[in-house]
């Protein structure tokens, strides 16, 4: 088999780009051949010797570009990624090569779409996020604070400036989703969609093709597993970026309220306000992974307060392994790891009084280091280890190329959908 991933970012950046990386050296270390496709370096370096072929564009993407104008226009429709892509799947074997889109949008644009109709080879996407079917890629209203819930590109989606930015931005972004939905047309091609929590697929479910293949995926969480801490549990953590959408100020004010210590690693657009607010809460700034989880495993609880859908947070499942309780929003994905009243608590979110009761609740050492007892044993009887998802992908790939090996060859299905 020979697998071609298809991202943004050639390295670690984010959960996305980590997820495509560390599965394109999994899939390479049990013999698969591999190629990555990609617009923004560098090149993570383990990928050459690893024996995976990159393919990288050396573009740029919102966080490098000079000139915001040329990138908006490269975000609409990438012409160079288009041609660049075509080239490197017309000399892929049809008999055995399968195509794997994890991100587009901050950078690739959807002009990958005709270059991936025209090699009529099977493909298949990863929802890490919901640019496919949400304009803004997050159903969420920046300045309301909350979930979005009108329907994409609807009268009411068009005319609400809901844009984290600004307005301006938003209708470029709605111009690149037409250009996504009817000159791409890539909800028809991505037929198969991996999914990384239920929460995502009943919320995209509506809004794709009937035809939609789902398959659920879970990401790979990078922890070893360890002893559980001695001792008695820390302080409350916050991990992530700090800023509204993942409910920082939230928390801030909850641990007030239960007369707890915030303490906050990570940074973000509120961390400077929040500091000044909330004096007594501990910024810590980023740390390494194996300082984060350090920092889980010493802490009473991870709090999860995001306000909005999320997709499969791992910082929650890393708290988890670790033996630590989580605290998670009864609105955003990370709940369906948290069995509330066992491993954690739900809360009603953005609700800092509701969080506060369940910050007093963990304040008791015994039910802290009981809850955390219970979140290891449970994660660790099912971990989700990188070999897991990679025999799930496994799996995946069989089903997606099987299925366009019943429609006919190629060069029919290249035709039939050109």
């Amino acid at each position: 088999m020979h697998v071609v991933l298809v991202a943004d970012h050639a390295a670690i950046n984010g959960g996305q780009a980590k997820v495509a990386i560390e599965s394109a050296l999994g899939l390479a270390a049990r013999g698969v051949r591999v190629s990555l496709f990609a617009a923004v370096g560098p090149v993570d370096p383990r990928l050459e010797p690893a024996g995976i072929r990159v393919v990288c564009l050396g573009q740029d993407d919102i966080a490098t570009a000079r000139n915001k104008l040329v990138f908006a226009a490269q975000a609409i429709w990438n012409g160079a990624a288009r041609r660049a892509l075509a080239r490197e799947l017309a000399a892929c074997d049809p008999r055995d090569t399968v195509v794997h889109v994890h991100a587009f949008a901050k950078a690739l644009s959807p002009s990958i779409g005709p270059a991936l109709r025209a090699s009529g080879l099977p493909c298949l996407y990863t929802m890490h996020e919901f640019f496919l079917v949400c304009p803004t890629g997050g159903f969420y209203a920046y300045p309301e604070q909350q979930i979005c819930h009108r329907t994409p590109m609807s009268v009411s989606c068009i005319v609400a400036n809901c844009d984290a930015r600004s307005y301006p931005r938003k209708a470029a972004r709605m111009v690149r989703h037409v250009g996504l939905t009817q000159v791409a047309r890539l909800p028809e091609l991505l037929s198969h969609v991996i999914t990384i929590s239920d929460l995502q697929e009943r919320v995209v479910r509506p809004l794709l093709p009937p035809g939609t293949v789902f398959h659920r995926v879970d990401n790979p969480i990078a922890v070893a597993q360890a002893p559980l801490r001695d001792g008695p549990p820390g302080d409350f953590l916050f991990v992530g970026r700090i800023s509204t959408e993942k409910g920082a100020p939230i928390f801030a004010e909850a641990a007030r309220l239960a007369g707890a210590r915030a303490v906050f690693v990570g940074d973000g657009p509120e961390r400077a306000d929040l500091a000044a607010r909330y004096p007594e809460a501990v910024m810590l700034g980023w740390r390494d992974a194996a300082g984060v989880q350090d920092l889980m495993r010493q802490a009473r609880a991870l709090v999860f307060p995001s306000v909005w859908y999320e997709g499969q947070p791992l910082t929650v499942y890393e708290a988890l392994a670790c033996g630590t309780p989580v605290i998670v929003s009864d609105v955003c994905a990370g709940r369906e790891a948290v069995v509330d009243g066992e491993t954690g608590f739900w809360f009603r979110s953005g609700d800092p009084a509701a969080l506060a009761t369940h910050l007093r609740s963990l304040s008791d050492d015994g039910l802290a280091t009981r809850m955390g007892r219970a979140a290891y044993d449970r994660y660790w009887a099912a971990p989700l280890s990188l070999d897991a998802h990679l025999d799930r992908l496994a799996r995946v790939y069989e089903t997606v190329m099987r299925g366009a090996d019943a429609r006919g060859p190629v060069g029919a299905r290249a035709v039939a959908t050109a």
